[in-house]
């Protein structure tokens, strides 16, 4: 047989669990809606098993992304079109849910922006467009680069991290849903989601996109944990940008403090806003001032302010 320009990534994507033919699922066209549904339904189901088979690892990668973020590094995902989109919305939605600075979760794709609604032909194969994204950011070794894709051979997110490690000595994660992947073995923190062939051959915005959501909330969401940007499991970092994230932000010091609207609103008011402020300033007993001292000194942990208000006392 001939070879043709493809046959070296053909070669490639035929060993790939995320690219296998299922001959069983051959006709699955002829399957009524109701059957299509649950058949689908059940293909997702197996997503959570696969994903706790990579919990210590996930752990790991968290514990280690936390460290450096607690001494000012920033988290960056990097990969090309699902798997690069999943990064962008999950960076997108720190600032929000904890507060988080310009910048301090950051989601690069492929092609920049506009590949988020269109696709822009050959970035995600330009490992040479990864580096340049990341010198942009000036990265430094308190920050991470976590490279994210379903084959885990994708070159920019390959390309990512391989930059990341070698010139600056950033943190590395690679998130991939194949085992053995050039991704993971780049990375520090390998993280191999293997969810199977998906119900369409090859198309990896299913199960892997559901396996890459899943690990990139816990990632984002228990790093922020162990950082303090929470009380318990209430979002005491929300950041109130409207109507809703106001009332929110008023049932979550009724929920910590167990206050009144009028305490509540109160301490809102002498915390200029700040939900973790104002919920100190009811249960420690302390001013505005005071709460925003104690904060500070405590890098943000609201357990740990509290127990400084209260040994004051």
């Amino acid at each position: 047989m001939n070879a043709t320009p493809y046959s070296d990534l053909r070669a490639q994507l035929d060993i790939l669990t995320t690219e296998a033919f299922r001959p069983e699922l051959a006709e699955i066209d002829q399957l009524s809606t109701p059957e299509l549904a649950a058949l689908m339904n059940s293909e997702d189901a197996t997503v959570p098993a696969a994903v706790a088979a990579e919990l210590p690892r996930i752990a790991a990668a968290i514990d280690a992304i936390a460290e450096r973020m607690a001494r000012g590094g920033r988290l960056v995902y990097a990969g090309a079109g699902t798997a690069g989109r999943l990064g962008v919305l999950d960076a997108s939605e720190c600032p929000p849910t904890f507060n988080t600075g310009p910048g301090e979760v950051v989601g690069l794709i492929a092609g920049g922006p506009s590949a988020l609604v269109k696709a822009v032909e050959g970035a995600e194969d330009s490992r040479e467009l990864a580096a340049a994204d990341l010198d942009a950011l000036e990265l430094t070794g308190d920050d991470t680069v976590v490279g994210i894709s379903a084959s885990g051979r994708t070159p920019y997110a390959v390309g990512a991290v391989e930059h990341a490690r070698s010139r600056c000595g950033a943190l590395t994660v690679g998130l991939s849903c194949n085992a053995d992947s050039p991704l993971a073995a780049a990375a520090e923190h390998g993280i191999e989601v293997v969810v199977g062939p998906e119900l369409l051959t090859g198309s990896t915005r299913l199960k892997a996109g559901t396996a890459q959501k899943l690990v990139l909330n816990m990632i984002s969401t228990l790093v922020m944990i162990r950082l303090g940007k929470t009380y318990g499991n209430l979002m005491v970092d929300v950041r109130a940008s409207n109507e809703k994230l106001r009332a929110r932000s008023r049932r979550i010091v009724a929920l910590a403090t167990g206050a009144d609207d009028a305490e509540i609103e109160a301490a809102l008011t002498a915390a200029d806003g700040e939900v973790k402020n104002a919920i100190l300033i009811v249960l420690g007993e302390v001013d505005g001032p005071t709460a925003r001292t104690l904060l500070k000194e405590e890098h943000g942990h609201l357990r740990a302010a509290l127990k400084s208000a209260r040994d004051t006392v």
